[in-house]
């Protein structure tokens, strides 16, 4: 968590496969703690094609039974089946927006947005820019994109820069 936290966590995407897999992870994490998945990310990358959307695309129910065997991922039908159905819709987005990333970052006008908390309880699960990211992506196909769900992604991915003002990566990214 610590490695992670200081040279990932908050740092701006504009990598389309970096995006695809902090959505896949970010939807694996729904009702879990972000530890267990940081522990089964090389799980992930080897099941999910290394985070390439255009394969993953192309799974088959073959595909998804042995992903449903696969004990290095979180084997839950709903979330493997979720990041199936996302692969397609992001390949759609990508091909109406020309990336994904040019999709996602006018959420936040381009910009990430630097917030200013001083303590871990300011910090919202939620945002209004975040509703409306979750409410467009389920718009457009997508599973396990609640509002909660997006705004983790946003952090993770730096749409958003929710350190703590303390925090020694709050100015760095």
């Amino acid at each position: 968590m610590t490695a992670y936290h200081d040279k990932e966590w908050g740092v701006a995407v504009h990598d389309d496969r970096r995006h695809f897999e902090f959505l896949i992870l970010e939807g694996a994490q729904a009702g879990l703690s972000w530890l267990t998945i940081l522990k089964r990310r090389e799980g992930y990358r080897s099941a999910f094609s290394h985070f390439d959307p255009e394969q993953v695309a192309r799974y088959r129910a073959g595909d998804l039974k042995k992903l449903l065997s696969d004990d290095g991922i979180v084997r839950n039908r709903l979330k493997v089946e979720a990041a199936v159905t996302n692969a397609r819709a992001f390949l759609e987005i990508q091909r109406v927006f020309g990336s994904f990333d040019a999709y996602c970052w006018q959420f936040v006008g381009g910009a990430p947005k630097i917030n200013s908390w001083k303590r871990m309880g300011e910090v919202p699960a939620s945002t209004p820019q975040s509703d409306a990211f979750s409410q467009d992506l389920k718009k457009r196909g997508f599973k396990f994109v609640g509002s909660t769900i997006v705004y983790a992604y946003m952090q993770a991915v730096g749409m958003v820069n929710d350190h703590l003002i303390g925090c020694f990566r709050y100015r760095e990214v």
